[in-house]
């Protein structure tokens, strides 16, 4: 036993301790009253949408929608990067696999439906499909073997850093990257354009501006007249960026407002933007579901096509797709639910076909998919998302 005496850390003082309860029920309790008196003041059912799905973890967690004002309806929006990974890009890593590449990808894209079958499934018939937690840990395995190995890279702007991190450090030869990445501003766009979209205001994912900077939504304000709030992800930061948003939504004022400050600035994280700028670029792509976004999709610059997977291997789906028959995978809503139009009981899979277990969607897979997380928390009838046009004049948390 080591009888050492071992130097003490200073306990914080009071001050700053409280500075870090952002869970505190009293707090909670006074931005709870300051949101009903704003939503009495309103008059009507106020709809803003959040597109992290982070958030609604947090939400469905803590129960905040229990203690929501029955006039406030927040809103999922498409803030599941695995759930929005489109069927095609799922069986090109499949047929990537089944040339006899090692697939490394994260632990949540496994059981991701693709258009025959998951990677899971392609695992189960001999695919080699290795479960990684970052993009350096599939570097790392191609370092280890002389076989190909790709990253199946999937998630928005924020793990988009780290895919571009591990290509300009000089990876092995036969490393490559298959980008599934997604860039989030542009579906806030398509959300605000549709016209049945009851979104009066967005929450934006604290995470994301830490790197892109909160001053990128200034435009998106401009143009669809509404305002946007950066939060975190702690209760107290979710209900603080509620008032201010429901404040803004009640004043007509569209503005942008960062309620993160204690990790979100204006620029952001400017050598991040940098790195995944100079290997990445945008371009238009099909979200799961929910439709062809311009300037969405992350994809690897022409410069470095020597790590790109899609020029690397000769990925033809045709084989793939002739072994489609008839799937519950086109009977799948999460494309509506994702765009705020639809509620996972609006889905009649939805927790018989459809489970954790046996996932139809892959709004049922991620731990920040809609279905699993309303599975999971018991939605019937707690959780309430956007509500259909007959529940208009009812809108509440039930």
């Amino acid at each position: 036993m080591d009888a050492t005496p071992r130097a003490r850390l200073p306990a914080a003082p009071d001050d700053e301790a409280k500075k870090l309860r952002f869970r505190d029920p009293q707090r909670a309790r006074t931005l709870t009253r300051r949101l009903e008196q704003l939503c009495d003041a309103a008059g009507r059912p106020v709809s803003v949408m959040h597109v992290c799905g982070s958030h609604e973890q947090a939400i469905a967690r803590f129960g905040l929608r229990s203690i929501l004002p029955p006039r406030l309806n927040v809103i999922m929006g498409p803030g599941c990067p695995v759930c929005v990974t489109d069927l095609p890009e799922v069986d090109e890593a499949i047929v990537i696999a089944q040339q006899g590449a090692v697939v490394a990808t994260y632990g949540d894209m496994l059981r991701v439906p693709g258009t025959v079958q998951s990677l899971a499934e392609a695992q189960a018939e001999g695919a080699d499909v290795r479960v990684v937690y970052s993009p350096a840990d599939a570097v790392a395995l191609a370092r280890q073997t002389d076989r190909q190995v790709v990253f199946f890279a999937t998630g928005f702007e924020t793990t988009a850093v780290a895919s571009a991190a591990v290509i300009l450090a000089a990876p092995p030869a036969n490393f490559s990257v298959l980008s599934a990445h997604k860039y989030i501003p542009p579906a806030m766009e398509i959300v605000a354009e549709m016209p049945d979209t009851q979104v009066e205001g967005f929450l934006a994912a604290g995470n994301a501006a830490t790197i892109t900077g909160w001053r990128i939504f200034e435009r998106f304000v401009e143009r669809h007249g509404l305002p946007v709030v950066v939060g975190g992800f702690e209760p107290l930061d979710i209900l603080a960026a509620l008032v201010k948003l429901v404040e803004l939504v009640g004043a007509g004022e569209a503005r942008v407002v960062n309620a993160y400050r204690r990790c979100c600035t204006a620029e952001g994280n400017v050598p991040a933007q940098r790195m995944l700028w100079k290997v990445f670029r945008t371009m238009g792509g099909q979200w799961r579901g929910i439709a062809h976004i311009p300037n969405s999709n992350i994809r690897l610059r022409d410069e470095y096509a020597w790590v790109d997977a899609r020029k690397r291997f000769d990925i033809d789906l045709t084989g793939l797709w002739q072994s489609a028959g008839p799937s519950l995978v086109q009977r799948c809503i999460c494309g509506n639910i994702m765009a705020g139009i639809a509620r996972p009981a609006d889905c009649d899979l939805f927790g018989k076909e459809c489970t954790p277990e046996t996932p139809v969607g892959a709004c049922m897979v991620s731990s920040e998919g809609t279905c699993k997380i309303w599975h999971e928390y018991g939605g019937f009838p707690a959780v309430s998302f956007a509500p259909r046009p007959a529940d208009a004049q009812r809108v509440g948390n039930g």
